[in-house]
């Protein structure tokens, strides 16, 4: 809270408070002179519990110290208060009452420490408000930003992974002297610009280029394999639907990764469709030749698209996958938007 506010705080309420006692009584001077007084301890006593007594024993659970502190506290406010309006205002040190009073009665000095407590209590609650709200807004751009570098961290795991096996690619491809190597760089160099550019430091992109995104790479492995054949269907309008970037191209790799493996006769089939609910249902099937090595075989893929997920959706999403008969099947379900 900054020091200005604390002005603006007692500036206010020492007006508010002298106005309407001044009204009151219908004698201003005696309500300035008194509020005067009364502030000169209010203020000291509020800065003094909520700086040393809170953190020293309400924070540490020691609640008998705060009492027996706040006790002696208060008394010596009553008699500074007593005091001070004695020697500088009235000899009647309660003129507010309906008869004279002498220092040390009873019903003054729990009149005065009432009054006391309830600027404490007041004060303290308007200052602890604002700095739990304070706090609240600082830890709330913690997580955003804890979010965003994981967030981030995670898409550059994607990215050094894919071009690494691409470049693989490229390199055998070049061994061979194959003409299809110019064809492989300018799809590359595709791919890298979407990464680099249409991309970076965006949460959400369109779902039309995230397949052309998706097509280029499956035309790059395409190059790679012998005899490969990839379907891809779509269901509904796909226009003006947003997803994440970089989500999708995990579950396609993952396929030609283990489902290339051993396997001269690859087959993909990509299913798209988005549900009257805004749901986006990813499906893709891949056959592949099972080898005993076949279930150790776990990359960054799919945990790293698990671990985006939750990010991005907590818990309003489904990825599974099954196996069945020589058929790997993932199925990505997760909500999507009409707007970027």
């Amino acid at each position: 809270m900054k020091i200005k506010n604390h002005f603006w705080f007692w500036g206010i309420y020492f007006v508010l408070n002298f106005l309407r006692w001044g009204a009151y009584f219908n004698d201003y001077e005696y309500s300035f002179k008194s509020n005067v007084i009364e502030f000169a301890l209010h203020i000291p006593l509020v800065y003094f519990n909520l700086f040393l007594l809170v953190p020293r024993y309400v924070l540490k659970s020691k609640y008998w110290h705060y009492t027996l502190s706040l006790i002696l506290s208060l008394g010596v406010i009553y008699i500074l208060k007593t005091g001070l309006t004695y020697f500088l205002i009235s000899k009647n040190i309660w003129p507010e009452a309906n008869r004279d009073y002498e220092a040390f009665e009873i019903n003054h000095i729990i009149a005065v420490c009432i009054g006391e407590l309830y600027v404490l209590a007041m004060a303290s609650s308007v200052y602890l408000t604002l700095t739990w709200l304070k706090e609240r807004e600082r830890n709330r751009i913690l997580e955003e930003n804890q979010f965003k570098i994981k967030l981030k961290y995670l898409k550059t795991q994607i990215q050094p992974h894919f071009f690494f096996n691409t470049l693989n690619n490229l390199y055998a491809l070049s061994l061979e002297s194959s003409d299809k190597v110019p064809n492989v760089i300018i799809k590359l160099s595709q791919l890298m610009e979407y990464v680099l550019y249409d991309v970076e430091g965006t949460k959400y992109v369109s779902l039309i280029k995230e397949l052309d995104y998706i097509q280029n790479y499956i035309e790059i492995e395409k190059l790679r394999f012998n005899n490969v054949e990839v379907g891809i269907h779509l269901e509904n309008n796909i226009e003006n639907i947003f997803v994440p970037p970089l989500l999708l191209i995990n579950l396609i790799e993952n396929a030609f990764k283990h489902g290339g493996a051993n396997n001269n006769d690859l087959k993909i089939k990509i299913n798209i469709k988005i549900t009257p609910e805004k749901v986006l249902e990813f499906e893709i099937i891949n056959n592949f030749v099972f080898s005993q090595n076949e279930n150790s075989k776990k990359g960054i893929g799919l945990t790293n698209t698990r671990e985006r997920l939750e990010l991005l959706f907590n818990n309003d999403f489904q990825l599974n996958y099954q196996i069945k008969f020589n058929f790997y099947i993932i199925r990505l379900q997760i909500p999507i938007s009409n707007e970027n």
